[in-house]
Formats: C-alpha cells, sequence, structure tokens
C-alpha cells in the first residue's frame, strides 16, 4: 500500500482537495479516477519527455506508469486560484528511486471541476 504524507493545509479548499486526490490517484494507479477528472482534450506535458493529448493517449500514458510501483507519496504544497492550480512534493519508488515533482494545472474554468491541461516537472534525486 502506499503511504500518503500530506500537510495538512493542502486540503481546506474544493480544488485543494480535488488536486489532492488527484495526486493519490496517481501515486496509487488508479486510471479510472484520472480518466474522469480530466476533460476530453487533455494535454499533459511532461517536461523533457513527451506530451500527450486528447484522453486516449493519457489512459494509454497511465497504463505505462502502472510499472513502477510507487511506496510513498509527500505531498507539500497544493495552490489553486481561478481556473489554475499547482501542486509539488516527493514520490519514492518500491525500486529506491525518488523524484521531486511540480505540477501545474489548468482547469476547463473558474468553475470547473475537470483538469484541461497539466505540466509535469520531475527531478530524481
Amino acid at each position: 500500500m502506499t503511504k500518503i504524507t500530506v500537510k495538512p493545509d493542502c486540503g481546506n479548499a474544493p480544488k485543494k482537495e480535488l488536486l489532492k486526490q488527484l495526486n493519490i490517484a496517481f501515486a496509487r494507479a488508479n486510471s479510472n479516477f484520472l480518466a474522469d477528472i480530466v476533460s476530453d482534450d487533455i494535454e499533459w506535458d511532461i517536461m523533457g519527455d513527451q506530451k500527450v493529448s486528447g484522453k486516449e493517449q493519457f489512459t494509454r500514458k497511465l497504463e505505462t506508469l502502472k510499472s513502477e510501483k510507487v511506496s510513498e507519496l509527500m505531498l507539500d504544497r497544493i495552490l489553486t486560484h481561478g481556473k489554475e492550480g499547482a501542486a509539488n512534493g516527493i514520490i519514492k519508488m518500491e525500486n529506491g528511486n525518488e523524484y521531486a515533482f511540480s505540477d501545474f494545472y489548468e482547469f476547463t474554468g473558474a468553475k470547473g471541476t475537470k483538469v484541461r491541461s497539466i505540466t509535469s516537472y520531475i527531478v530524481r534525486i
């Protein structure tokens, strides 16, 4: 089971809670939840790696990520304002690799609950 650590101030607003659940879903490889939370025209730019366009490519990419198991997710900060949000933290893998990440999100609108785009910065530490 993946250990989840979230700073207490990371969930006091609906969009912060949504981004917290999204990051937990990534760590637990919950592709069904992730496919439901993104828009059909999702754009995911994994900086230095690849760009993913559309829900079909998004779900295929999620399947490739299931091969590496996450042992721990530490969410440090979640910020939201209007139709934008961001989260950062550290992911520890079962194979011993650790990654620092920062993700930037755009929702379909200020009141939207679907993620329209994600820009991910991932650094092995």
